[in-house]
């Protein structure tokens, strides 16, 4: 008689150490961030149709800028790729890293969000002045009232905690919903429907000064695009990579129910994430014929006066699902990433890095590279 074989638990996925999964525990974090497209428990991956090429025509001013040293010589240093037009004036990368291979972006994959829903917003078939229950009427309380505007700008107070020194925090258990980790032995994996329908509030005005930054904001979009245009999200991503002329793959986590987790869930090389920085710019400077996003509104976003981050970062506010200071257009990403559009001078950077702290995220750190990348950014090359 045959015996049935022993199992163990996924050790990459199962929740260990500090209420983490082994990929984004300290000690493997690295390795994690440097592989999480091969580590997720299920994901969606894009080739473009049409590949942008990129001339190699490195600026040696550029080179010998302080931050660029700075930047590149950190510990927790994966890759930093500059680029304008069709030129990468700098490129650098760590002795355990390559320019071609995927990183996780975090939270960077936002711009996606923006994007498409900016494309909906465009084609008249998402409203954001109209309440998140008028698309999803079965809400709970943490949305129930909510304007899509405040979710996209982050306005909005509900329960879900993102606190990332805080093993309990709610974006750790959100993590089974976007496919990063296992749930408790024979429990089942939470949907992204599940997830974010239970997210509880009561009063959902923000009354502070500075947003309410939240990555289930992002989740709930995903439902209400899916729930517009249901199964068109991976089409609408297969858009973005081909607009983007990407290189190499994109690939991006899925939830249970097959949704891509644009809070957090994508990955892709230095180069490419460079490229997509270029689409940015392109489409911010009204001069590209792909059609995907919305020009109109990514350029209302650079300007509108919308709420800040937290000080000392109060310089950069939140908009439609980006970043901005009016000068750059931009996100951040949990564990050390930044992409950084400078719109006046043209400079598209592209900086992956990992941290290896407990909390995997340093607000000073993060500080340091918005003001480091500020000043490469705002570079303007002789030769132009």
């Amino acid at each position: 008689m045959n015996e049935t074989p022993d199992t163990i638990p996924n050790l990459d996925l199962a929740v260990g150490d500090g209420n983490k999964q082994r990929w984004n525990q300290p000690a493997h974090r690295r390795h994690g961030f440097h592989n999480a497209h091969q580590l997720f428990r299920r994901a969606l991956m894009i080739r473009s149709r049409r590949q942008l090429l990129l001339v190699q025509d490195e600026d040696a001013d550029l080179a010998a800028l302080p931050a660029v040293e700075i930047l590149t010589q950190r510990p927790e240093f994966s890759a930093l790729v500059c680029a304008k037009g069709n030129r990468v004036l700098l490129s650098r990368h760590a002795a355990d890293f390559a320019l071609t291979q995927p990183h996780s972006i975090q939270s960077i994959t936002k711009l996606f969000m923006h994007l498409i829903a900016g494309k909906l917003i465009g084609d008249g078939r998402l409203d954001p002045g109209q309440t998140v229950e008028h698309y999803l009427p079965e809400i709970g309380s943490g949305y129930r009232g909510a304007i899509i505007q405040d979710v996209l700008d982050m306005n909005v107070m509900n329960d879900f905690s993102e606190d990332y020194s805080d093993p309990n925090a709610d974006c750790y258990a959100e993590e089974i919903a976007l496919g990063w980790r296992l749930p408790a032995e024979g429990a089942p994996e939470t949907t992204l429907h599940e997830f974010v329908t239970n997210v509880s509030g009561s009063d959902l005005t923000n009354r502070e000064m500075t947003i309410n930054y939240c990555s289930a904001n992002t989740d709930l979009l995903s439902l209400i695009c899916d729930r517009l245009m249901p199964g068109s999200l991976p089409a609408l991503i297969a858009d973005i990579v081909d607009a983007a002329g990407l290189e190499g793959a994109f690939h991006i986590s899925l939830s249970p129910e097959g949704l891509p987790a644009f809070s957090g869930g994508g990955c892709m090389s230095a180069t490419d994430l460079a490229r997509f920085g270029l689409l940015l710019e392109r489409l911010i400077g009204g001069y590209s014929d792909a059609q995907v996003g919305n020009a109109g509104f990514s350029q209302a976003a650079l300007q509108r006066t919308t709420k800040t981050l937290k000080p000392p970062r109060d310089h950069v506010s939140y908009a439609d699902q980006l970043m901005t200071s009016g000068k750059w257009i931009g996100h951040a990403g949990y564990g050390g990433q930044f992409l950084m559009v400078n719109t006046e001078t043209g400079m598209v950077c592209s900086y992956l890095s990992v941290l290896e702290n407990e909390a995997g995220y340093c607000e000073a750190y993060m500080i340091e590279t918005i003001n480091l990348l500020e000043t490469i950014a705002g570079h303007r090359p002789a030769a132009d």
